[in-house]
């Protein structure tokens, strides 16, 4: 008798769990997201580019998921994005109430990075990039490199951030490899630091995206006055609004140093990425995709962006998949140069 009640409370929990389980099962995405909001988690500090596109775009994607959750956002900044990415993927709840909207740098450090990284990009689910980033070599009018075949004539002072930053990355390549003549200098605090420095005379140029040059960004009245000229490109895919700047693939015939260039430019392709953690129930996934994509391309969307940035360029989930396993399919050769660029000396 004493352990048949055992046997019947342990027979009455498991039948309530399998009916929960059912429940479950039989729940629509529509009916799920009806019930339950959505946490977007950015990887990246509240007021600077990777949050003001965030913010942007949440309005949007509300509209587009079925049921139409309020989705909250979180900053949690920290390790290049890398803390976002780690928590996404470890300990963030699975069924579809958390995504985050990642940093493109999160697609190759764990390749590259000397620091152990707790984050391994195949394992999530992507749900697309807002836009692809476009870096440009951003010149002061009265600098000496007045012309792209002067970046490899004089020096030019280039602000930069940490170390590992794109925009310490990239010049740091073209001077190895493509022999250019950088001064650059590290340690400014972000992008208000760096226009100041720019103003200041402190440096001449830095990298600069499109988007920042022709939208929101704090050089874009000083290149339509024509105080910041953009010398070069540096892209996979270069941007049309600016024909007239050569790219930097064009000055090289390596194919080694090509393959070095593409590995650490193509995380660009996907500028602003979105992901949801493993292990989403399929339905909710195939939601949370279809909401990204048509709320990306939605005219209301594309109208507003056009008014306050630039015209998005955004790419599908399993388009960010592709770039993550061409950057995994890399050889050592082009890891072991890639480390080299983003490591500090020891």
């Amino acid at each position: 008798m004493h352990y048949s009640w055992k046997a019947g409370l342990l027979a009455g929990v498991l039948a309530t769990q399998a009916s929960f389980a059912t429940m479950a099962a039989a729940e629509t995405a529509e009916e799920f997201y009806d019930r339950h909001d959505i946490t977007l988690i950015v990887g990246a500090a509240a007021g600077g580019g990777a949050d003001f596109y965030a913010r942007q775009f949440v309005p949007m994607l509300e509209k587009h998921i079925p049921g139409h959750p309020r989705i909250i956002v979180q900053n949690l900044p920290g390790a290049s994005g890398m803390t976002a990415a780690i928590q996404l993927q470890n300990s963030a709840p699975r069924d579809g109430t958390v995504i985050a909207m990642l940093q493109r740098n999160n697609l190759y450090l764990p390749l590259v990075s000397q620091v152990s990284v707790e984050f391994d990009p195949r394992e999530v689910n992507w749900l697309g990039s807002l836009n692809k980033e476009i870096y440009t070599v951003a010149v002061m009018s009265d600098s000496e490199a007045k012309t792209a075949d002067d970046l490899f004539k004089v020096a030019v002072p280039t602000g930069a951030t940490s170390y590992a930053n794109e925009n310490r990355v990239i010049p740091a390549l073209m001077n190895q490899y493509y022999g250019t003549k950088f001064e650059i200098i590290t340690g400014y605090e972000g992008a208000d630091a760096m226009t100041l420095a720019l103003e200041r005379g402190e440096i001449e140029a830095r990298m600069l995206p499109v988007d920042n040059l022709l939208g929101y960004g704090n050089e874009a009245p000083w290149f339509k006055e024509g105080r910041i000229k953009v010398l070069m490109q540096t892209a996979v895919n270069p941007s049309s609004q600016i024909p007239d700047a050569p790219n930097l693939l064009d000055f090289t015939k390596d194919p080694e140093i090509k393959a070095l260039t593409e590995f650490v430019l193509l995380p660009m392709e996907a500028g602003r990425p979105f992901a949801a953690p493993p292990d989403v129930p399929a339905e909710r996934l195939e939601a949370l995709q279809k909401a990204f994509v048509d709320a990306a391309g939605d005219p209301e969307y594309v109208a507003q962006m056009e008014k306050i940035a630039n015209t998005p360029t955004p790419i599908s989930g399993p388009d960010v998949t592709k770039i993550v396993e061409q950057l995994y399919g890399a050889s050592d050769t082009v890891l072991n140069s890639a480390r080299a660029l983003v490591n500090p000396p020891s």
